[in-house]
């Protein structure tokens, strides 16, 4: 079974490259097409704008580039160890490639580009640096950037000893053609747009785009830097610019897993350009710049599932953004929030020092942006989870908010060959929740646990499903236990202690104890096998599992007709017993020992 992609970006040929399944490249034809005479002197003239010290230099050939099927060869050519690091370890002792294959496939068809017009970074920070590299001559060439935008455009030009030109954005922030037009000269190697821009936050109009690339022609390459972009199409505000690639050899488009993709920690993003300019850029480019764990997690992030999983993420950020630029409106001392197709927001305020400084003392960090040309004394604030917008806000309008010592919030992260699950939890919150295992009865169980129980709770897993739902099951319970005991910290001021609760005919006994000892019983005679798609054996699991990893004595008995009522009497029983035995009133701690 093979992919098939076609090619035509500014090229006399039509290229087609066919990939096998497990993303080798088996080969790339070629078919002439028509030749525009705009593509043809495009193509032309980009190399001819780049120095050409970089043009006539033969790139480095590092030893995994010259070699053929990594999966069958013996490397004994790069002076690598024979042996990886540690025990579990995979592909770590040997040379990645310059871009490997399979992450170059993923982003293809993220993207929807052949492999020629793409080159993978470490993050949209090195493209810009290679492209300062590649195409600016230090103490002769100069880029024209459009304040108020992203700093490190003129940070990497200045490193490069490059002339930065400016001109600057009009009073809605979009771009003037006039001031570009002004700062250019026959030394203007590349001018760099952000949409959605930083920190504006605003989408630019993509016509003023083509037409400024229109304008430049084969002067300068026109980078687009697209960091932001996938909210502002999740939101239907805004499309990608990388098709025009097929009418303007001198685009170039940025783009990064680190923010859409909620990836920043993680340094992968890319390049997409005509064929001549990302061979340039592969001369400039480190010799292993993506590290093999970098490329495994980009896998599993560019993975479609988790893409669809991304995509709703981002439209929860999106909702939770707009519904905060109200709020924020209405704030002392903010006098405007500008309209946003980011995940962050730009507001104007009397004083942009003082707003930050009272927004730290509630715990929060914000981004003074004052030193920006045409913002005013303005704060960039970046979209978080909910409970950090309502610390946000507390703190903004100078009400008191817990400290972290108050605060019982846990995260946890859970991986195995069978499950992955990720776990948030805030005992002294009731929302939101959001619970997603894949399993239906499950989900409504386990937000039984935490309406009852009186808590915020986010669970997700992505487990074995395939084989049966005993793995993600069990391992949820573990993870939520395990969370739970982390939120409960040194347990002083809590209840300690909880008991019981009937359900129609159904009556169940729940005796709880935070005791930091674990012991477990449970009886229970259920009817019928399943509830929706939760197998009733599996109710012993899951709260065995829970008393576990809560170092807890839990005590649970069931008696009843329906077996849709015993096991949510259980559930709901368990999360009333919980909610009295982590309600929090003073701090002694409950126990003559003087610790649980």
């Amino acid at each position: 079974m093979v992919l098939i992609r076609s090619s035509s970006y500014q090229s006399k040929k039509c290229w087609i490259e066919i990939w096998s399944i497990d993303g080798g490249r088996i080969g790339v034809s070629t078919m002439h097409k028509t030749e525009t005479p705009h593509m043809g002197t495009a193509i032309t003239g980009m190399i001819g704008r780049a120095r050409q010290q970089i043009v006539q230099m033969k790139g480095y050939s590092s030893a995994r580039s010259l070699s053929g099927d990594e999966e069958t060869l013996v490397f004994l050519d790069a002076n690598e160890c024979a042996h990886e690091p540690f025990i579990g370890a995979r592909k770590l002792a040997r040379y990645s490639t310059q871009q490997p294959r399979e992450l170059q496939r993923a982003f293809c068809q993220w993207l929807d580009v052949s492999s020629r017009n793409l080159t993978i970074t470490r993050g949209a920070d090195e493209a810009i640096d290679c492209l300062m590299r590649g195409f600016c001559e230090p103490g002769v060439d100069n880029v024209v950037i459009c304040p108020p935008t992203f700093a490190m455009y003129a940070q990497s030009a200045m490193l490069q000893g490059v002339d930065i030109r400016q001109a600057p954005l009009t009073n809605d922030f979009g771009l003037d053609p006039v001031a570009i037009a002004a700062a250019m000269d026959e030394a203007t190697k590349l001018v760099f747009v952000c949409s959605p821009n930083n920190p504006t936050g605003n989408v630019m109009n993509a016509n003023d785009i083509t037409n400024l690339c229109t304008t430049c022609d084969s002067r300068a390459l026109v980078v687009v830097d697209e960091t932001y972009i996938e909210y502002a199409i999740d939101a239907g505000d805004a499309a990608s610019l990388i098709p025009e690639l097929e009418r303007f050899a001198n685009l170039v488009v940025l783009r990064t897993l680190s923010k859409s993709h909620a990836a920043a920690g993680l340094r992968c993003g890319c390049l997409v350009a005509a064929s001549d300019v990302t061979s340039l850029m592969r001369k400039v480019l480190a010799p292993y710049p993506v590290p093999q764990p970098v490329t495994s997690a980009a896998l599993t992030i560019l993975a479609n599932d988790n893409q669809r999983r991304l995509s709703a993420k981002r439209a929860e950020t999106i909702a939770r953004r707009d519904e905060v630029m109200g709020k924020l409106a209405k704030i002392k001392d903010i006098i405007h929030v500008w309209p946003s197709d980011a995940n962050f927001i730009l507001i104007e305020a009397h004083d942009a020092a003082a707003l930050c400084q009272r927004a730290l003392k509630g715990g929060v960090v914000l981004r003074n942006q004052s030193h920006q040309s045409g913002v005013g004394q303005a704060v960039r604030i970046s979209i978080g989870s909910e409970a950090e917008m309502v610390q946000l806000l507390a703190a903004l309008r100078g009400e008191k908010v817990a400290s972290k010592a108050q605060n019982r919030r846990y995260e946890i992260v859970r991986n195995t060959n069978e499950t992955s699950i990720a776990v948030a939890i805030d005992l002294d919150r009731t929302g939101p929740i959001s619970i997603d295992t894949g399993i239906g009865f499950y989900d409504h169980m386990l937000d039984q646990i935490a309406k009852h129980a009186g808590f915020a709770l986010t669970l997700e897993c992505d487990g074995d499903l395939k084989i049966d739902p005993h793995h993600s099951i069990e391992d949820c319970a573990i993870a939520l236990g395990q969370a739970i005991c982390g939120a409960l910290g040194n347990k002083r001021g809590i209840g300690r202690y909880g008991f019981c609760l009937p359900m129609d005919e159904a009556l169940v006994t729940v005796a709880l104890d935070l005791s930091g000892r674990f012991h477990f019983d449970f009886k229970a005679d259920f009817p019928q096998p399943m509830v929706g798609d939760l197998p009733c054996d599996m109710i012993d699991h899951v709260f065995r599992s829970l008393a576990e990893n809560m170092r807890a004595n839990l005590h649970i008995a069931v008696t009843g007709e329906n077996c849709h009522h015993m096991v949510e009497a259980c559930f709901k029983g368990f999360g009333r017993a919980l909610r009295q035995a982590i309600n929090q009133d003073g701090s002694e701690m409950p126990s003559t020992k003087g610790t649980l």
